[in-house]
């Protein structure tokens, strides 16, 4: 297939976007050898046809309700691992850290230092942090949601009451600057926000197809949020939403 094409260079560009992965108008233009007009014509008939999102500089993919845990890990792990890379050097010695369900979450456990503590309310998180051995592990019980791969009922959050956490490591699926971070499901929503509250600092970790997508229910606003970790491309994407994040935006290296 000759990717100078238009219907082939298309479709290989829709292919990424359907496998999660935001596209960034310049680097396609320079990796297909054609203009930029040319890639954004490309990317304005993609979004007609309801494969993709346009957005400054590039296009996000559409956002869909979030598959089961089981059926996310494993994917884009080179993209999650950068991440909670640029992450981790938040954390310090001796806190006590929330870790929430999420397979970008989980990207950080073989990178946490000794020493610390972890409360998590994800059945597999506390089991990754088991097979460790070096770390307190606290696990949240209650009914485990299949979808969002850890307990969040009102039980669960009761039980956040009982720590004093210095830094809490939310899942979102919408990062927004109008609309904040956002959750798929009311019961994961109010859990964060719980989370949220009994924390001194938090952090997100969110791959560029969360940027200015949009969710039924909202956890909080940007501001509540101490420090949003996000992928290099970000600042090509969103830069609306990178100038109001400011100083509390961390770019992760690009995966290698």
């Amino acid at each position: 297939m000759d990717n100078n094409l238009p219907l082939g260079r298309r479709e290989l560009i829709a292919r990424r976007l359907d496998e999660g992965q935001a596209v960034v108008a310049n680097a396609l233009a320079a990796e297909f050898e054609v203009s930029e007009d040319v890639i954004r014509r490309d990317l304005r008939t993609l979004a007609a046809e309801g494969r993709c999102r346009r957005v400054y500089g590039g296009a996000l993919p559409l956002s869909a309700p979030s598959t089961p845990i089981n059926q996310r890990i494993g994917e884009s792990e080179e993209r999650k691992h950068a991440l909670a890379a640029a992450a981790v050097g938040l954390i310090a010695p001796g806190e006590m850290i929330f870790i929430d369900s999420g397979s970008t979450n989980l990207a950080l456990v073989p990178l946490l230092p000794d020493g610390i503590a972890v409360v998590t309310n994800s059945v597999v998180m506390a089991g990754a942090l088991q097979a460790r051995g070096t770390i307190a592990t606290y696990m949240i019980g209650g009914k485990v949601d299949a979808q969002v791969g850890g307990c969040v009922d009102a039980g669960a959050v009761q039980a956040l009451g009982q720590f004093n956490i210095d830094r809490a490591f939310l899942g979102a699926c919408a990062v927004s600057g109008e609309e904040g971070i956002g959750a798929f499901y009311a019961e994961d929503a109010a859990f964060k926000r719980a989370a949220i509250e009994v924390s001194r600092h938090s952090v997100v970790m969110a791959t560029s197809d969360k940027l200015a997508s949009r969710t039924h229910f909202r956890i909080a606003p940007l501001e509540r949020i101490t420090h949003l970790v996000l992928e290099r491309n970000a600042a090509v994407l969103a830069p609306a939403l990178m100038a109001q994040i400011g100083r509390r935006a961390i770019l992760a290296c690009a995966p290698a």
